[in-house]
């Protein structure tokens, strides 16, 4: 038996996120048929988090078992071969059998893309947000800087129901500004259910002036969803690199 870890990459747009669903076709299920095919078994991956229907990855990791003898550039090759244009294998490498995509990873970087202009970019209108408006990055910034640390961020959070603390830490939080083109950088341990998303658009209402930098330790305490901002849309998110 081998334990394989397989760094991917797919562009969300056509999926319902990264988990296997009844009802809609989503990452985990092409990536399954592919590599099934590939191996020659039925495989059952397992992912290294959840993105949501639209949501993108640069970097995602899963991890497979198997009784193939395959080399890891054939497998590569194989499964970039089964699979659509929208998704691809970046690489694969062998591991210890307890590995676990999920439980093993120790942090994760999320970026969200903004693009600002009363123009839509057609070349990728499902890669970035339409943002009609000057972005105020330095009031964006202030805020950003209150987030960064280890802080209960429940008014983050969508639903909290299905986690025991919704305590976690972000080790970074950047916004990088080139042209019409604002990217958030976003660093942490671990995230809630649309917590970026939540960030983002709570940012965005700082640019704004829905809110003042100087909101966002009352918005920590309050520990309710709604004193924080909007959602931002999830073309705009990506998960860009996972932390073993």
């Amino acid at each position: 038996m081998r334990n394989l870890k397989v760094m991917t990459a797919y562009r969300g747009t056509k999926y319902h996120g990264f988990q296997r669903q009844s009802n809609a076709i989503t990452v985990q299920e092409v990536l399954e048929r592919a590599v099934s095919k590939v191996l020659n078994e039925k495989a059952a991956i397992i992912g290294c988090s959840r993105t949501d229907t639209g949501v993108h990855a640069n970097e995602f990791c899963f991890n497979v078992k198997t009784e193939s003898t395959i080399r890891n550039i054939g497998f590569c090759r194989g499964v970039n071969g089964e699979l659509p244009d929208d998704i691809s294998i970046l690489s694969c490498e062998d591991v210890p059998l307890d590995f676990h995509a999920r439980f093993d990873c120790k942090g994760k970087e999320y970026i969200y893309k903004i693009h600002c202009s009363e123009s839509k970019d057609p070349f990728g209108s499902d890669l970035a947000f339409h943002y009609r408006r000057k972005f105020d990055v330095e009031a964006a910034r202030k805020a950003a800087a209150y987030l960064v640390g280890t802080h209960d961020f429940a008014s983050f959070c969508a639903d909290c129901t299905t986690v025991s603390t919704t305590v976690r830490t972000i080790y970074s939080l950047e916004i990088e500004n080139s042209g019409t083109s604002v990217i958030m950088l976003v660093k942490g341990d671990g995230f809630l259910y649309n917590m970026i998303r939540i960030i983002a658009g709570t940012l965005m209402d700082v640019s704004e002036g829905r809110f003042s930098p100087n909101d966002m330790p009352a918005i920590l305490a309050a520990r309710d969803r709604l004193k924080a901002g909007r959602t931002a849309m999830a073309h705009g998110l990506y998960l860009n690199k996972v932390y073993y």
